[in-house]
């Protein structure tokens, strides 16, 4: 990330008024943040306890009080200031109103844009950041409107079947395409289909993003020019669990078009999670340990919500309501079967070939394990029933292997083009 913002520095880029203001407006919440660790630090530094001794979360007092409550009045007064005044530029310049009137932006700005809403998209969303990414259902990389008029326009040629593609943690729409293949491009082709991309800040709960999508299609699905006969989905790992949780939520309050997916494509869901988000919150525990460590828990805790959904595999609100998500604690997800009438496909990567040892299948693709990636569970109840020849494992591939590998757009063709009923061998 580091090289990709020197690059960056070095390039003629249009930097838009709304990334500086955005970008300010972090910057002084990092500020603060920050300010109140260094605080804590302090504090517990000067208590001189046991180094496994209680910790204190609160703030010095006297002198070194002050210093602390003097650093953040300047820096709330001074980042209120530059915010109101980028407010008042991107005013003076206008929001783009003609489609095209803006060039397009640099791919190395939208992948930050995209990394940082998976950090911290949570915060940026909760603070009205500017940076913050408003989910759109995308289109030759134009986002649609939702409405019949827009999407006549939009889309001339629109056909009865769509093909909805959703990207992973911290990546966009563009990332589809890697190494040569783009899977959705190649299979709405063969399929007759229109593609679409869906956009969307991956740092927010699953749960929220997954109502936020049955509301789009939805509204799609009322919209859409010519009567709509299917919505085939194809998912890389995070975007597995949004798509998951739309169809349970929208079926849940009876929506329209959860009966028109009839066919699920996941590349490296951890539908039961992913260890090293549980590692991170093992790192939690452990400088929470410590008074004189316990302060940089909370760099831990920068993490955003859709991070935090990854430990498990949560795709509900009453799988973290009224709890603290960086709390210890066991699985205690609600358990949400695959969606019944639909045909579902699971892929998995391990990053060896020799893919049958135990060890590397636990490792899997490097972020996900096999058995995450394929549904399996030692409890029979949280086991999702993906049909042998549904499941397919890929030896050397890792977790973004799986986005552009001929061996993965072969079987993602075989089974695109099978009768339904039909799949691949089962997996080893």
């Amino acid at each position: 990330m580091i090289e990709t913002a020197k690059r960056l520095s070095r390039q003629p880029a249009r930097v838009l008024a709304s990334d500086l203001r955005g970008a300010s407006r972090l910057a002084v919440d990092a500020t603060l943040g920050l300010t109140d660790l260094v605080e804590n630090l302090h504090h517990n530094i000067l208590r001189a306890p046991w180094p496994l001794g209680e910790a204190s979360q609160q703030p010095t007092r006297g002198i070194t009080g002050l210093v602390y409550r003097s650093i953040r009045g300047v820096t709330r007064l001074v980042g209120g200031s530059l915010d109101a005044l980028l407010g008042q530029v991107v005013s003076l310049l206008g929001a783009p109103q003609a489609p095209g009137s803006v060039p397009p932006s640099p791919a190395e700005r939208e992948t930050l844009i995209a990394v940082l809403n998976g950090v911290l998209g949570d915060h940026l969303a909760a603070t009205g950041n500017p940076l913050t990414i408003t989910m759109t259902l995308r289109h030759d990389g134009q986002a649609l409107a939702l409405r019949p008029d827009a999407l006549a326009q939009a889309l001339p040629q629109a056909r009865p079947r769509v093909l909805l593609l959703l990207h992973g943690l911290c990546m966009h729409p563009g990332q589809w395409r890697r190494n040569g293949h783009d899977y959705g491009a190649a299979l709405a082709a063969e399929g007759d289909c229109t593609l679409l991309h869906l956009h969307y800040n991956t740092g927010r709960h699953v749960s929220s993003n997954g109502l936020e999508l049955a509301d789009r299609l939805q509204a799609l699905q009322q919209a859409w020019p010519v009567p709509l006969q299917e919505i085939a989905v194809l998912a890389h790992s995070m975007g597995g669990l949004v798509v998951r949780s739309a169809l349970h939520q929208a079926q849940d309050r009876g929506d329209d078009w959860p009966p028109l997916v009839q066919r699920i494509f996941f590349l490296g869901t951890p539908h039961h999670g992913a260890p090293l988000e549980r590692g991170g919150h093992w790192i939690d525990s452990v400088l929470g340990a410590s008074p004189y460590t316990a302060a940089f828990s909370r760099l831990g805790k920068l993490r955003s919500a859709g991070i935090t959904d990854l430990r498990h595999g949560s795709l509900l609100d009453e799988d973290w309501s009224g709890a603290d998500r960086f709390a210890h604690g066991h699985d205690t997800r609600t358990p949400v079967p695959l969606p019944a009438g639909v045909a579902c496909h699971a892929m998995a990567g391990v990053l060896r070939p020799d893919q049958g040892q135990p060890g590397h299948r636990l490792l899997g693709d490097g972020l996900v394990p096999v058995d995450s990636a394929l549904g399996r569970h030692t409890q029979a109840r949280r086991t999702l029933a993906f049909e042998p020849g549904r499941q397919w494992v890929g030896a050397g591939l890792g977790h973004l292997d799986l986005l552009g590998h001929a061996d993965v757009a072969a079987q993602l063709r075989a089974w695109w083009l099978a009768p339904q009923g039909a799949g691949a061998a089962p997996p080893p």
